[in-house]
């Protein structure tokens, strides 16, 4: 935007215009081709102003002005000229002016602001201030500025009155909620501006306006009592540790994943499965509950947790439903995650018949392959029945050692009772063979009951 302020020439059509008479700065809008206009001049008061147009070609000029009808219904308006120069005198604020020089014309409108100015009373925060949306009551006057194009087609000129607050917004990179500075801005004067994103803190809304006042040194400013939120979001992961003997007899992988609400990809496995559920929540939230139901629709619900971050062991076989409702003050508004589905397998238990414990780091240690145990007890014999060695865990693994030493080449005798978390019972015994070579192991299948 261009300013000018005394007696000014712009070069705003390639001709030369100029203002005289105005005591504050003339500002000039440049609005849509389409309107055919070169120009929109803001003057803060027409009164005593005059407005001179110099020809470079030396030709007799006229001038026209028009209303809300268009150019179509323009009138000729006096003025007087002197040598290239014709001024206009009695010039009227929200007119469109035409002038003729030679065979061109050139079109702009005069806005007379003070008919319009912008004066801000008051801000509140609406009583009817909604889930997702914070609604700002402003109180002042200010009707919309308004113009016509050559055409008679009306428009609104932009006065770039602005809402600022604070509020929080999602950050990928801290994983967290930050606070954050809005402005919004809006096209002229308001009872009620709706706001989105809401403030998701607490804040102050303060209302300012407009550019023009901003130009001049006078923008008012209003400001509402501080607000604590009444909207909420939030976002939700579930981090699963990793350790799973289910396919591998020799092998035990660990790790950790993190998975945001809506993709399930990877829940569940062998129980006793651990999965961590973490809510990460704006200041509105007040009410934390975690909802796990083995019904897909959530009609009935087995547990309620309220906790903002939650531990859980899933130990039965099947499908496992689970979502988060954070909710504010009184629960008018509450945010409820995507569902997480943590399907747990049913169980299963598989022995090695041999392994070589020669210290290669190939088959150097014989540990069963299981998947939703809940129970387990092992227990290993030598060939004349002594007890030589015991596990309480399927975790747990016999390195061929007895007392610190590896045992020789030989047969010994394993048995083992064990419960799956489906309720499943198994009873198994059978040889272990220790080779001091590295060989393809198989799998028993005992007795099972």
């Amino acid at each position: 935007m261009a300013l000018l302020s005394g007696i000014v020439t712009v070069s705003s059509f390639a001709q030369s215009l100029s203002f005289s008479g105005n005591s504050l700065k003339v500002l000039e809008e440049t609005p849509e081709k389409s309107t055919g206009l070169e120009k929109i001049y803001v003057l803060y008061s027409t009164q005593g102003v005059s407005v001179s147009y110099t020809s470079p070609s030396g030709n007799r000029i006229s001038w026209m002005k028009y209303g809300n009808l268009g150019g179509g219904h323009a009138e000729d308006v006096a003025s007087t000229q002197t040598g290239n120069t014709s001024t206009l005198s009695s010039l009227e604020g929200d007119k469109g002016y035409i002038i003729a020089d030679g065979d061109r014309q050139y079109c702009f409108w005069i806005t007379d602001y003070q008919a319009h100015r912008l004066r801000l009373q008051s801000a509140s925060v609406s009583g009817e201030s909604e889930c997702g949306v914070s609604i700002i009551d402003v109180t002042g006057s200010g009707e919309p500025i308004r113009y016509f194009t050559i055409n008679g087609m009306q428009k609104t000129l932009n006065q770039d009155i602005t809402v600022e607050y604070t509020t929080q917004e999602w950050n990928d990179n801290d994983n967290n909620f930050n606070e954050t500075s809005v402005s919004k801005s809006f096209e002229c004067l308001q009872n009620q501006y709706r706001l989105t994103p809401p403030n998701y803190c607490t804040t102050t809304f303060v209302v300012k306006g407009d550019k023009f006042l901003k130009a001049w040194n006078w923008l008012e400013s209003v400001e509402t009592p501080s607000v604590r939120p009444m909207s909420v979001d939030a976002r939700t992961f579930a981090c699963q540790s990793r350790d799973d003997n289910g396919g591998d007899e020799s092998t035990s992988t660990t790790g950790s994943n993190q998975i945001g609400s809506g993709n399930n990809e990877g829940l569940g496995g062998s129980a006793p499965c651990d999965i961590r559920f973490e809510a990460y929540v704006t200041d509105g939230v007040i009410h934390n509950e975690w909802q796990l139901t083995r019904d897909p629709s959530f009609e009935n619900i087995d547990y309620r947790f309220t906790t903002q971050d939650l531990d859980y062991t899933f130990l039965e076989e099947g499908s496992h439903y689970l979502r988060y409702i954070g909710s504010n003050s009184d629960g008018s508004c509450e945010y409820i995650s995507d569902t997480y589905e943590v399907t747990i397998g049913e169980s299963q238990l598989l022995v090695p018949n041999a392994f070589s414990p020669n210290g290669d780091g190939i088959n150097d240690e014989w540990k069963v392959s299981y998947r939703s145990l809940q129970t387990f007890q092992c227990s290993i014999f030598n060939r004349q029945g002594h007890q030589v060695y015991h596990l309480t865990s399927p975790d747990q693994g016999w390195d061929g050692k007895v007392n610190g030493k590896t045992v020789d080449s030989g047969v010994f005798f394993y048995v083992i009772e064990a419960t799956g978390t489906d309720g499943k019972k198994y009873k198994k015994s059978g040889d272990i063979n220790i080779v001091k070579f590295v060989g393809n192991t198989g799998t028993s299948s005992d007795t099972e009951q």
